[in-house]
């Protein structure tokens, strides 16, 4: 056996693949990984078997020009914001790929990357695998997860690089509101830093409220990469697609990387999502078909010993345990999952320095009879 030192000797698995493992080993109901529990369009399919034929080789670095115009007119469309599909958008291998590449254009060993937990947990190895350091702000459950704006002023040192955001939010599905744009501004305003933005939810906003989006401010969007994702959008997570928006001056920076990551995104795929990007009915129903499902899962636990806490965006629905077991949250999911067969993703897994708070997050972007039945299950206990 050869041997060599481990570049990232901390990290494990991930929880999303261990949890969805054990589903399918228990046979269990799957509301841990954030999939849909449903296949995409029936047009969409259609789309890509016609591109399918004829569109099968390499597509340029920076995506299908296609592609790039259908996103450049969305964000006009859905924003307001006019960006140049030439020089500022990007089409990549998934959100994931885009978080990776805009860290990894920027950020230098020693840099520090100031990310908020809970936090997706590819964030801190990416910043890791950079060289930079992670600093980790914890938000409360108790505050709804919404950030301490004055914390944040006080944790940006002359080593901070970039600042990593995510709204909607998983794992709580806390959103922005639009006075949060203007704090973030002003803290940020007269720096250097950068801004990572994940908004691979932004179409999935519930009770009327509309996604407060880095784009929609100057000061935030002159400085940001915001990383997309037609999976959450389309139903289509298995397709890895995504897209990366930033002014000129960033895109320049992080298509170098792009270029080592994949190269490019799966041609078909893009035509597809060219053409079916084009109508606005595909993603402006999406808030409310998920708040129906969002509203389904939650009422089922009236008079129940779980706790509901409020889930604003995203698919992921939060429930305290804490009236019901003492048990640490990842005991509790892997024993739900082998007892109820209902698999869930425990919150303290994104946290630097987890918490006491006793929290599980359930997806609900399923069935609604997989949703009632799981639901009816867990509120047993």
């Amino acid at each position: 056996m050869i041997h060599f030192p481990s570049k990232q000797a901390h990290v494990q698995t991930t929880i999303f693949t261990k949890m969805s493992q054990l589903a399918l080993d228990e046979g269990a109901l799957n509301l841990s990984q954030g999939f849909p529990g449903f296949d995409c369009s029936e047009e969409l399919q259609e789309l890509l078997k016609f591109y399918s034929k004829g569109h099968n080789q390499y597509a340029p670095m920076a995506g299908v020009p296609a592609l790039r115009n259908s996103i450049a007119a969305k964000t006009r469309a859905f924003y307001g914001i006019d960006l140049d599909a030439n020089s500022e958008v990007t089409v990549v291998s998934g959100a994931t790929e885009a978080l990776f590449a805009a860290i990894h254009c920027c950020v230098f060993p020693g840099d520090e990357v100031i990310m908020f937990d809970p936090a997706y947990d590819a964030y801190d190895p990416i910043v890791r695998l950079a060289g930079g350091v992670p600093v980790h702000i914890q938000l409360k459950a108790s505050e709804g997860f919404r950030i301490d704006w004055a914390e944040l002023a006080r944790k940006i040192s002359p080593k901070t690089r970039a600042i990593m955001v995510n709204t909607p939010h998983n794992p709580t599905g806390s959103v922005w509101a639009m006075e949060d744009l203007d704090a973030f501004a002003e803290i940020v305003k007269g720096t250097n830093i950068l801004i990572v933005s994940d908004e691979v939810y932004e179409h999935i906003v519930f009770d009327g409220a509309q996604h407060a989006s880095v784009l929609l401010h100057p000061e935030l969007r002159k400085r940001s990469f915001v990383c997309g994702s037609f999976g959450k959008t389309y139903h289509i997570t298995g397709w890895k697609m995504g897209y990366c928006l930033a002014p000129e001056y960033l895109t320049s920076e992080f298509r170098k990387l792009h270029q080592w990551v994949t190269f490019s995104s799966a041609t078909p795929l893009q035509y597809a999502l060219a053409d079916y990007l084009k109508e606005p009915a595909h993603y402006l129903g999406l808030s409310d078909f998920y708040q129906k499902k969002r509203d389904l899962f939650a009422a089922q636990f009236a008079g129940s010993r779980w706790k509901v806490l409020p889930s604003a965006g995203s698919f992921f629905q939060c429930l305290d345990y804490s009236g019901i077991t003492d048990e640490a949250d990842v005991d509790l999911a892997v024993r739900l999952t082998k007892e109820l067969k209902v698999a869930s993703i425990p919150v303290s897994v994104f946290y630097e320095t987890p918490p006491t708070d006793r929290i599980l997050r359930f997806c609900f972007a399923k069935n609604d009879d997989m949703l009632q039945e799981a639901a009816h299950r867990l509120a047993q206990l």
